[in-house]
């Protein structure tokens, strides 16, 4: 039966502790949240598990189940579907909130569509991707909902494609949104980096008429290394966004919800960001390559395997301290090999460091340093029988 393991630890170089702290940051946003997603510490939480209405920030998932069916090859970017009427009447005017200007009858690219959701959160473009992949709305936010429960969005629901107010059937919570901004970012890299950082987008009507509008994202331009992700604005839901951007290698996603204005979200959203990355370090613990301990393995052509960092690994700390730390090697053990034996660079135990400020345990990833093939006919009988004997 396998339990969880610590092993023993070489020693960590680490620099003279000096006092510290969580930084603090007050902001007037009803709901606040941030995760520095390198290391998976979350540096601030108001209210982040609160329900709450997502508004435009709904727009997201849309976007995560058109990229994930991408991916797969079930639907390209150049695939068209066609607005059709009922839809365009439904979703064009003042009273259909934002839109990409879409015409009925019209055949819109996959590609097109996405920038209408992503870059100018067009209302239209969610609902025209949605019955064009499933047939209707109501049978893609099914879709939407299995997706947000296989990524852990435990505590969220979505109602209909683009977050329109519905009676409060769609909600989330902004741990949830920083879930989902995550695994976007780190499940389609590419489609995220394509779609999510255009400052604008340009189209042309049928009339001739060249619209150009703009990203209402308040980090795009003023926060170096921002590059996504979603606004949101309903009466009911006040201001919202859910931003992400990476300096120096450390990547931050912030939620902020529940703002009373344009401006205010866009002052609090950078003033949030740069916090984020102004008082808090990352501190680095292990050099990559460098071999921290060794793990037990049971049923291989070895009884141990090094562990090693993958590259290398930094905590968390506040700006201007070097905190005290402790530091042990976890893992599910002793390590089987199985049939398929254990291969060098192979995710095996993790680094759990735990710092005198506050911020709680941060766990690094751990590899192995070599291969470990199953063991052979004659080491099985051996090791059979040393465990006669308990040896």
């Amino acid at each position: 039966m396998k339990k969880l393991l610590a092993a023993s630890l070489l020693a960590i170089a680490v620099a003279y502790p000096t006092a510290a702290s969580a930084p603090t940051f007050d902001t007037p946003a009803q709901v606040a949240f941030m995760l520095d997603l390198t290391s998976g510490v979350v540096l601030l939480d108001k209210n982040a598990d609160r329900r709450m209405p997502p508004a435009s920030m709904a727009k997201m998932m849309t976007a995560y189940v058109v990229f994930d069916l991408i991916k797969k090859g079930e639907i390209k970017l150049d695939q068209k579907f066609k607005v059709r009427p009922e839809t365009w009447r439904k979703w064009h005017g003042p009273e259909a909130g934002s839109t990409m200007f879409l015409e009925t009858d019209e055949e819109v690219t996959v590609k097109d569509l996405l920038d209408g959701v992503i870059t100018l959160s067009g209302n239209d473009a969610c609902v025209v991707l949605a019955e064009g992949i499933s047939g209707t709305e109501e049978a893609f936010v099914t879709r939407m909902n299995e997706y947000a429960a296989k990524i852990g969005l435990t505590n969220s629901r979505f109602g209909n494609s683009n977050g329109w107010p519905d009676e409060g059937r769609t909600y989330v919570t902004a741990r949830d949104l920083a879930k989902l901004a995550a695994a976007t970012i780190q499940n389609y890299p590419d489609l995220y980096k394509q779609f999510y950082s255009k400052t604008e987008y340009t189209r042309k009507l049928s009339d001739g008429k060249v619209i150009t509008q703009q990203n209402r994202d308040p980090l795009l331009g003023h926060v170096q290394g921002a590059d996504g992700l979603k606004t949101g604005h309903t009466e009911e839901a006040g201001y919202g966004f859910t931003g992400s951007a990476v300096q120096g290698g450390r990547r931050i996603v912030m939620v902020v919800a529940g703002l009373d204005s344009f401006n205010g979200r866009a002052e609090e959203s950078r003033k949030f960001m740069n916090w984020g990355f102004g008082a808090w370090k990352a501190q680095k613990v292990v050099a990559k390559g460098r071999k921290v301990g060794d793990a037990d393995v049971q049923g291989g052509s070895a009884g141990t395997v090094g562990l090693v960092a993958p590259e290398d690994l930094s905590v968390i700390v506040p700006a201007g301290t070097s905190p005290g730390m402790q530091a042990k090697i976890v893992y599910q053990g002793p390590i089987d090999p199985g049939e398929k034996g254990i291969k060098a660079g192979d995710h095996v135990a993790d680094l759990v460091i735990t710092t005198a400020d506050g911020v709680g345990a941060q766990t690094l990833p751990l590899v192995a340093d070599k291969d470990v093939a199953p063991a052979g006919f004659f080491r099985r009988i051996w090791l059979g029988f040393l465990s006669l004997f308990g040896m």
